[in-house]
């Protein structure tokens, strides 16, 4: 796999508010930081659920929806900048749970973190996206052959982006692959620098709207559009924990279907939470973020993750393979429909 750095932009080319979704990161945040910042506490009574959330996450999502009204156990939130330092708080039990996405689960898991993955959601991957500028000859996958692709290492858009050039008869080594965060990725895309990037919502919807980009090929069809909330071993053995823990996971489920069926009030509170422009927000919502439905952490959701899991493996990007089933705790499945379960659509994607 061929590899050529490119150097950070002094600044941002557009107002990227917005720090590293779940789904993304491969071992850092926007700015290379790791650590959780706290950032308040709800509820009451005695039991106080320890929450990693992401800006513009889980949090932001209840609040708008009005679950955390009357909520009879305290959370505790603590903010990160994305999956990966989540992960390793939950691991050295700093954290109760936590939302990611499907990718950072596989590179924790493959470090024999302390993790469980209990509750998952499967939304639209039209957001999972490959970028070339509006001018650009490429066509079509095929015709990334030799040239330069801006992504961020070991995130979702990362495994999106191997299955789609396999998919297309290549492979990583037929590209020239810039890891880069989507600060720096865009900065890049903008000049020139990179013949496409993949990535994920609201930086796709962002770049549409503002980068003069348009969309080569999405993860539809290609990646499995999962996303987790992951616990701590140790807060599914406490009795009162596991409770509030499926509690917690209910009212998710519920502020993801209000979600749905308020996307405009969502995206407006969304964008204010994240300083993301109202029509890039409603964009994302539309495209992906509104599309989730619950669904249960089945065999076959653990068959899927296992594919990301052998492929990661074989590019060496993890240093073994594993079961991924081991990592899982389906205690919360109950009636939730399979996995495989066709998420929601707004109609045609943005």
């Amino acid at each position: 796999m061929r590899a050529r750095p490119i150097a950070p932009a002094a600044a941002l080319l557009l107002p990227l508010a917005l720090l590293l979704a779940a789904c993304g990161g491969g071992s850092s945040g926007a700015n290379g930081a790791g650590g959780g910042t706290g950032s308040g506490t709800d509820g009451k009574g005695s039991l106080t659920l320890n929450v990693g959330d992401q800006k513009g996450g889980s949090e932001a999502l209840l609040r708008a929806a009005g679950e955390l009204d009357d909520l009879p156990y305290k959370i505790k939130w603590s903010t990160f900048t994305s999956g990966p330092p989540l992960l390793e708080a939950i691991n050295a039990g700093a954290v109760d749970v936590g939302a990611v996405g499907n990718t950072p689960p596989v590179f924790a898991a493959a470090a024999k973190s302390k993790i469980k993955v209990i509750a998952g959601t499967h939304s639209r991957s039209d957001g999972e996206s490959i970028l070339v500028k509006k001018g650009s000859p490429l066509k079509r996958p095929a015709q990334l052959k030799g040239k330069s692709i801006a992504v961020a290492q070991g995130s979702s858009a990362h495994y999106q982006l191997i299955a789609s050039l396999k998919k297309a008869g290549l492979t990583s080594k037929d590209v020239t692959l810039n890891y880069l965060q989507p600060a720096d990725a865009l900065a890049a895309f903008t000049r020139g620098k990179v013949d496409a990037w993949a990535v994920w919502d609201p930086y796709t919807s962002q770049a549409l709207d503002q980068a003069d980009a348009r969309v080569l090929t999405t993860g539809q069809g290609v990646v499995n559009g999962l996303s987790f909330q992951v616990a701590a071993p140790a807060a599914l053995d406490d009795k009162k924990k596991a409770a509030a823990l499926k509690d917690y996971t209910d009212r998710l489920r519920r502020a993801q279907n209000w979600v749905f069926k308020h996307p405009g009030v969502w995206a407006k509170a969304w964008a204010k939470e994240t300083g993301l422009p109202d029509k890039v927000a409603l964009d994302a919502v539309k495209r992906t973020r509104g599309t989730a439905v619950a669904v249960a952490v089945d065999k076959a959701a653990i068959a899927s993750e296992q594919q990301i899991v052998d492929s990661f493996a074989a590019l060496k990007l993890i240093p073994r393979s594993f079961d991924f089933g081991q990592f899982v705790d389906p205690r919360f499945n109950g009636d939730l429909p399979p996995s495989g379960t066709a998420p929601r659509t707004y109609g045609k994607a943005q």
